[in-house]
C-alpha cells in the first residue's frame, strides 16, 4: 500500500519539495490514508483530480488558531487546535469521500468526520500562539514514502492561493 497524506501547510513549501520525516513544516493534517500499490503513480493523479475542485473551493479559508492540547500517548504531542470551521470541516469530508471512493484505507479512523479535530503539531520549538490567524493558502498531497524510503517525504501536488486573491481575501 501507499502511504499518503492531505495537508495544509502553515509556512511556505514549494512543490516537489522533500524533507525527512522528522522535520515537517508546521501543517494542519487534514487526511492521512492507504492506497493503491507502492509504484502507482496513478492513484496518486487520480485523488488529486478528485480533491481539485473541493480544495480550490477552500482555498483562502481564514482559519484561528485556538486552545493548546496534548494528542497522543498520554497526550505527550502538544498541538495547537484550530477553531471549528465549516470549510475546513468540508473540505476534510470531501477529501474522505475521495479516498473511499477509490478504495483506500483510512489511517486514522477514529480521527475523521464528526471526530476530526484539526490542529497543528508544535515542532522544533516553532508553534502558533491562541488567537493567531492562519489562511488555508497551501494544500498538499503528500506522500509519506517515496520510492519505498520511509526516511522522508515528499509534495506530490501542491494547491495555492494566488497572492492576488490572498490579499483580497485578507481585506475582505
Amino acid at each position: 500500500m501507499r502511504n499518503l497524506i492531505w495537508v495544509a501547510f502553515t509556512e511556505p513549501v514549494s512543490p516537489g519539495l522533500v524533507f525527512p520525516r522528522t522535520d515537517w513544516p508546521l501543517h494542519i493534517t487534514l487526511l492521512r490514508f492507504d492506497c493503491g500499490s507502492d509504484g502507482s503513480a496513478d492513484v496518486a493523479d487520480v485523488l488529486a483530480d478528485l480533491a481539485e475542485a473541493p480544495v480550490n473551493g477552500a482555498l483562502g479559508t481564514p482559519l484561528t488558531v485556538g486552545e493548546e492540547a496534548g494528542f497522543g500517548h498520554m497526550g505527550s504531542i502538544p498541538v495547537s487546535l484550530i477553531d471549528p470551521n465549516p470549510l475546513l470541516q468540508g473540505l476534510h469530508e470531501e477529501l474522505v469521500d475521495a479516498v473511499v471512493n477509490i478504495g483506500g484505507r483510512i489511517a486514522t479512523p477514529n480521527y475523521v468526520l464528526e471526530r476530526y479535530r484539526p490542529h497543528i503539531s508544535h515542532h522544533d520549538g516553532k508553534r502558533p500562539s491562541p488567537g493567531d490567524a492562519v489562511v488555508l493558502d497551501q494544500v498538499a498531497l503528500v506522500d509519506m514514502a517515496p520510492d519505498g524510503n520511509h526516511t522522508i517525504r515528499r509534495i506530490l501536488r501542491l494547491w495555492t492561493q494566488d497572492a492576488d486573491e490572498a490579499e483580497d481575501s485578507q481585506t475582505a
